[in-house]
């Protein structure tokens, strides 16, 4: 990916700061709100922890916005960012629905970036990972493991872009095989961060298909439904049935019950302080006039497994 070296980018910010109106050699501090109904999430914390750290570097304000799952008051937060005239605005969210909230942002001239969030006409840029290649891996994996046939249960969060994109390249993945059968396909409530509620949802499933090998696999489109996914089964006395279970995020607990190896056997690395870093790097080359050649930026992941889990 195209990334801006610090230095320049603390040059930029110097430069702007003289352009508002601040003496040479004094940055008048920019301003930046990052807004997200997604910090429950260890993920969004792990990058916007990251964004303020580089942001900290940059000598910006940055005001960190969480509507705590309500999607709606977005927003709202976007527009009161637009009054409060600040001079760029990071979102984690899907950009199609808080249209209006962009739509002020552009009027107003301010830009809009993407943080793991998705593409719009009104974002200039989003970062991310490359969700495609991150639940083909995955998928595959399942589809190998369990040698091409058996029933699998799908953890997948539509209203989210990047999530959601996971789940239709997992679904392409398995009909590809006519011996996998997708036996349910679940979206958790996320409010708490998904882990109780794909464990009560496993529990159900797991009761309804009590016999053993009636569920070859558990692909989950993150590490939260994947982990609820675990306790689930752990607690059903079936961890020695063999069923294998993936995620994506390789959060720290994640990567602990993998290295445990039991039945969650691999993640993938999303490089969360890459994302947070490179957002903050994006939002710099915007402030200073940089016009971006490539509207999505991706940051590099890695498979993980009980090899490299403790790495």
């Amino acid at each position: 990916m195209t990334r801006i070296t610090r230095a320049a980018a603390l040059a930029a910010g110097a430069l702007l700061g003289m352009a508002a109106g601040g003496a040479p050699g004094q940055a008048v501090a920019q301003t930046v709100a990052v807004i997200t109904p997604y910090l429950a999430q260890p993920g969004t914390q792990f990058y916007v922890e990251a964004f303020e750290a580089e942001a900290a570097e940059l000598g910006w304000r940055v005001n960190v916005i969480d509507t705590a799952g309500d999607v709606a008051a977005v927003i709202s937060r976007i527009e009161d960012a637009v009054t409060r005239n600040v001079d760029a605005i990071v979102i984690n969210v899907d950009p199609a629905q808080v249209g209006a909230g962009l739509h002020r942002a552009a009027e107003a001239g301010i830009p809009v970036v993407g943080m793991d969030a998705g593409n719009d006409p009104m974002v200039a840029a989003n970062v991310t990972s490359n969700g495609y290649a991150m639940a083909a891996e995955t998928a595959v994996y399942v589809a190998n493991r369990i040698g091409g046939a058996g029933n699998v249960v799908m953890f997948t969060f539509d209203p989210f872009p990047p999530v959601q994109l996971r789940g239709v390249i997992a679904d392409a993945v398995f009909a590809n095989h006519p011996d996998i059968t997708v036996l349910d396909r679940v979206t958790p409530d996320v409010s708490d961060g998904g882990i109780a509620d794909s464990r009560a949802r496993m529990e159900a499933i797991l009761a309804a298909h009590p016999e053993p090998g009636s569920i070859a696999a558990v692909w989950a489109a993150w590490d939260q439904p994947a982990l609820g996914a675990l306790q689930a089964i752990e607690a059903a006395g079936r961890e020695d049935e063999g069923i294998v279970i993936t995620g994506i995020d390789a959060n720290p607990q994640a990567r602990d019950a993998i290295a445990a190896g039991g039945s969650f056997e691999a993640s993938v690395a999303q490089d969360f302080a890459g994302i947070g870093r490179a957002t903050a790097q994006t939002v710099a080359r915007l402030l200073a006039g940089e016009t971006l050649v490539s509207r999505v930026v991706y940051v590099p992941t890695v498979l993980i497994t009980v090899q490299n889990a403790v790495d």
